[in-house]
């Protein structure tokens, strides 16, 4: 089967399309011939290895000092089962799903998996579209939950343009809250598009600046001022770090004993119910991915670059299997 290696880190060229072996399922595991896979944010960082501090000596040890042990990049995809192990009785050949794979798998023809936090696809929904729904997904479903977000509230969105973003603004208006999205110049229209009620361009205006306030403010991508945030906050207003750096991580934790306003730093666990609960949502038609652009497998390095570029509105997809 055909896959992308990573051969070490750095830039996007250390991804190499090479024929490798075909996996075969243990007992306990399913066999996925992969149809699409999504770029996350996250392989990036991976492959450059530009880590949070907290997390950055775990995970190299865990992936491989000198180079990375893990061969195969790609945090989420789309697929049919196309065999089991003996022991699995969830899943048949033929089934569609989609799944997160961990820290990686995806961008190869085929993988073997566990599948305990797989769904199953809507029928209505392509495999592109569902490949982008379970890390980005499974995180803003998360933010949600932690926020408490009720109809009628305030929300700010920080770095709404992304995977994680997007999926996140559409949550929050289906709880009926007023969505305030933060990105840059060329995504605000498709940010409005998808429900955003205001959007603020950053290049443009400091949202700590601008006199308004929020029940809830996400941090999405860990660059908003702290202080001026909390500023920004109604009193018992939350503010939601989800890519905290290590200066507001400490700081949160005097702000949850002596503040009035509820800091809450966020790290996802993923589960299939929450994963089979956006799948419902994007049967029904209440949750659209964004895909930004799409490259065959061949050209995950392109794609890889693109996402470097901070340009990528929503996601950008590998298309693996016809």
């Amino acid at each position: 089967m055909q896959a992308i290696i990573w051969t070490g880190y750095g830039p996007p060229e250390v991804l190499q399309l090479r024929e490798i072996a075909k996996p075969t399922p243990k007992d306990d595991e399913i066999l996925v011939k992969i149809i699409a896979a999504n770029v996350f944010s996250g392989d990036c960082e991976l492959r450059r290895f530009q880590i949070h501090p907290l997390y950055w000596l775990p995970l190299r040890l865990a992936i491989g000092i000198r180079k990375p042990r893990v061969k195969i990049l790609g945090q989420e995809f789309s697929g049919i089962v196309e065999a089991v192990g003996t022991q699995v009785t969830r899943f048949k050949p033929g089934d569609e799903i989609v799944s997160p794979t961990g820290l990686g798998g995806a961008y190869a023809e085929y993988l073997c998996l566990k599948g305990s936090h797989a769904a199953f696809k809507p029928l209505n929904v392509s495999h592109t579209e569902a490949a982008t729904v379970s890390v980005g997904g499974l995180n803003a479903l998360h933010l949600m939950r932690t926020a408490e977000i009720e109809a009628g509230q305030r929300v700010l969105l920080n770095g709404a343009g992304g995977c994680i973003g997007t999926v996140a603004i559409q949550l929050a208006k289906n709880l009926g809250a007023e969505v305030t999205a933060v990105d840059s110049t060329e995504k605000l229209p498709v940010l409005k598009s998808i429900g955003a009620d205001h959007v603020i361009d950053y290049t443009q205006q400091d949202f700590t600046q601008n006199g308004e306030t929020y029940d809830v403010i996400i941090d999405i991508v860990g660059k908003s001022s702290y202080s001026r945030s909390l500023k920004s906050l109604q009193k018992d207003g939350y503010f939601v770090l989800a890519n905290a750096p290590t200066s507001h991580l400490i700081r949160s934790l005097w702000s949850r004993v002596f503040g009035s306003r509820r800091v809450r730093p966020v790290l996802t666990s993923y589960k299939a119910e929450d994963l089979a609960c956006l799948m419902e949502l994007l049967e029904a038609g209440k949750l659209k991915p964004v895909i930004d652009r799409r490259y065959p497998l061949s050209q995950a390095a392109d794609a890889h670059g693109y996402v470097d570029s901070g340009r990528k509105t929503g996601n950008v997809v590998l298309t693996v299997s016809a």
